[in-house]
């Protein structure tokens, strides 16, 4: 990861962090199923987003990085990552 995006990152996390305390909160306060739903909808909106910009990033920097090099190794092994990933977040 860029440490330039480091921050962004962590500025979201920490946003999402207190999304689901406030969920746990509305829970504890036995608040509208719905409510608490359209939270939690929200929560998992916002991680997506992170995941796409540390995606982003990874794709920019290391991927980038490893098929500009010259070096066949790196290369597949990023290559091989990427899939791998792939594979997962289809699963």
């Amino acid at each position: 990861m860029e440490r330039t995006d480091k921050p962004r990152l962590l500025n979201r996390l920490n946003r999402i962090e207190g999304q689901v305390r406030g969920v746990a909160r509305m829970v504890e306060q036995d608040r509208d199923c719905l409510d608490i739903l359209t939270q939690l909808h929200a929560v998992r909106a916002a991680a997506r987003r992170v995941e796409t910009e540390l995606l982003k990033s990874h794709l920019q920097h290391c991927v980038t990085e490893a098929m500009t090099s010259g070096d066949a190794v790196e290369r597949d092994r990023r290559t091989a990552e990427l899939v791998g990933l792939m594979d997962r977040l289809r699963g």
